[in-house]
């Protein structure tokens, strides 16, 4: 008897003032991780432009909500359950009002827990709208040809990629008609630096070209030889914008079939951004190179 005392003693101890949250939704998510993750991290942005957030990963995440008088500390753990289907974990807690929560949430339907669950359902919604807007198939093995190619460098949150390409379009475009440079094949993005942590890229517009020994001088083209080689491969269908759901998926089949690669995707482009039209008619070959 003294020993379940001291049992119910020590559960409500850890229950009141040990315990890392005070409130846990878990749900399922028909896609992969990383597809979860960055949509928690836009539609957060969204609900409050101001709030924190902080990754480790690509399935821990932790956010930061200011709700009245109250900040919310929303952590998120992300699992694969087979290659489509993920297990979504929220730990939330009040800050500044969680031993209150702790005593009355076993017994009333508290704001606290409506906020939580009206919250979560909202996520719930923005991520099965964001899936509905692009579809990834992987391909598998593939060698990326090699080509020259006329581009120009350019950095900034791989959210702003496809801007990045619109805005050089019609520069890279109109100058090769200009010179009469003849092309040789569709546009590409080759990703020199990914900073997961970020959500940010450094990388080349690329337009691949005939070499010739009077190419045009320009202040922002500049030439190079793309070298190509061995890649796992993927069809991207959807706004290019979210185009790196396909480099984790990439990840993700690297990983799981030990296959050694650089992480640092190239994108091969059927449509123009600045076009419109049904953007999961607009296709991109994504190639995820083979470390030499």
């Amino acid at each position: 008897m003294l020993s379940l005392g001291i049992l119910l003693f020590l559960s409500l101890l850890w229950y009141l003032f040990l315990k890392p949250y005070d409130y846990l939704v878990t749900f399922k998510a028909k896609t992969f991780p990383a597809a979860v993750g960055q949509s928690i991290s836009t539609w957060g942005k969204n609900l409050q432009p101001n709030a924190q957030i902080k990754k480790n990963g690509i399935g821990q995440l932790t956010q930061k909500f200011q709700f009245n008088d109250s900040t919310h500390i929303y952590q998120w753990d992300i699992s694969a359950i087979t290659d489509s289907t993920s297990k979504v974990k929220v730990y939330v807690t009040d800050v500044d009002h969680s031993l209150n929560n702790r005593l009355t949430l076993p017994f009333s339907e508290t704001d606290f827990k409506k906020r939580t669950k009206k919250t979560t359902i909202d996520f719930t919604k923005k991520l099965n709208d964001y899936l509905a807007h692009f579809k990834v198939t992987v391909i598998g093995g593939e060698e990326l040809k090699p080509t020259y190619c006329a581009y120009v460098d350019l950095q900034g949150p791989q959210s702003e990629k496809a801007l990045g390409m619109m805005r050089n379009y019609t520069l890279l475009s109109g100058f090769i008609a200009q010179h009469n440079i003849q092309l040789n094949g569709k546009p590409f993005v080759e990703v020199t630096q990914w900073d997961k942590e970020k959500d940010s890229i450094s990388y080349n517009f690329c337009y691949p070209i005939i070499k010739s020994d009077s190419l045009p001088i320009h202040p922002m083209i500049k030439y190079k030889a793309f070298i190509g080689g061995k890649a796992l491969k993927a069809i991207y269908n959807g706004n290019y914008i979210t185009s790196d759901m396909a480099w984790y998926r990439l990840l993700d089949h690297a990983k799981k079939n030990k296959v050694d690669i650089t992480g640092l995707p190239v994108e091969v482009f059927f449509n123009n951004p600045n076009v419109g039209g049904n953007e999961l008619e607009w296709k991109a070959e994504i190639y995820m190179p083979l470390k030499k």
